[in-house]
């Protein structure tokens, strides 16, 4: 069975084993073993405080399988992005030029650099073995920690945004990064994120252009780039998209990617999930799957099952998924259809 819970130091070397594996562009979980170790212990440090608003805070889950104790995937959520420093992204604008004499109106479309989505909550550090994207795995290690989330609102902000990875080809080469970016840095996509994930997204972003950039200027390669996905970010794209995430307003400042936005109290898993009573005993005939996770802080468990489960009563767990959430008869979880 696989269970999300927070990463554990003891985790490291599974971690950076996932790490070295998830696409460029994913700056949150660099193959680095400094930064990783950091990464757990702001993490473990989280999950321990006692907070009562979002703040610096980090949290970092992994998912196991409980059976052989090997990481199939991980996760994460920043309680205030640009706490320490500011959130870059571009916004996307139309300016409007007209000339009245010669009865010209155009809207015209440019992308200005700002920090808007500064202190708002941020999912990061997704990734899920190739062989598990598609599944309810890749729900779980999404979605699970949305769950987190409406278990303890007082830890994040009443919005959450989510970096989604943009498009690069075969050779790590980004057209929305030549166009723009490399203009500022002679150095390629890669190696700018390479540095992002050692180092910081800041200290490149300052130097990126702070006037409006007229986007009818871009090369095509890079206009059509703007938005578009990396097919392995697909599935974190597609899963945030049904959870009534938005993707219009902003675009990552490196890649072009989609930075998607919503209102906490919105998102689907958290609107819709509900918090009920447990019953350990054989689970109904004919159910469906439901994530499920327990209310708790540093012993938080996220789990997939099978439940006939009917809204206003109890939900009967198996013996093994209560195990694995760590609850008993009596106790309560919250619940989501997958």
């Amino acid at each position: 069975m696989l269970v999300m819970r927070p990463a554990q130091m003891a985790d490291l070397a599974e971690v950076q084993r996932l790490a070295a594996d998830s696409p460029v562009g994913v700056t949150s979980l660099p193959d680095d073993t400094e930064r990783l170790r950091d990464k757990i212990a702001a993490s473990e440090a989280s999950f321990a405080a006692e907070v009562s608003f979002n703040g610096e805070e980090s949290y970092f889950f992994v998912l196991e399988d409980s059976e052989s104790g090997r990481l199939a995937g991980c996760s994460g959520i920043v309680a205030s992005a640009g706490y320490s420093e500011p959130f870059y992204s571009f916004r996307n604008e139309t300016f409007v030029h007209a000339a009245r004499e010669l009865k010209i109106h155009n809207k015209i479309h440019v992308l200005s650099l700002c920090h808007d989505l500064t202190g708002n909550s941020l999912l990061t550090s997704f990734y899920v073995e190739p062989p598990l994207v598609g599944t309810t795995a890749s729900e779980l290690n999404s979605r699970g920690r949305l769950l987190f989330l409406a278990n303890h609102p007082e830890r994040f902000a009443d919005a959450v945004v989510v970096e989604i990875v943009g498009y690069s080809d075969e050779h790590g080469d980004s057209p929305f990064w030549d166009a723009v970016g490399r203009n500022f840095f002679d150095i390629n996509y890669a190696e700018a994120e390479r540095l992002c994930g050692l180092k910081s997204r800041t200290f490149l972003a300052e130097l990126m252009p702070h006037y409006p950039i007229y986007v009818p200027l871009l090369p095509d390669a890079a206009q059509e780039a703007m938005g578009q996905v990396h097919p392995r970010a697909q599935i974190t794209f597609d899963i945030l998209m049904r959870e009534g995430f938005e993707t219009d307003h902003y675009i990552d400042i490196f890649d072009g990617g989609p930075t998607l936005h919503a209102r906490t109290s919105g998102i689907r898993s958290i609107a819709q999930s509900r918090v009920v009573p447990v019953r350990v005993g054989e689970p109904g005939k004919g159910g469906r799957p439901y994530l499920v996770a327990n209310g708790q802080l540093q012993d938080y468990r996220a789990i997939v099952a099978e439940l006939d489960w009917v809204p206003g009563k109890p939900v009967t767990l198996s013996a093994e998924a209560a195990e694995a959430l760590g609850v008993g008869e009596g106790s309560s979880v919250r619940l989501v259809a997958v």
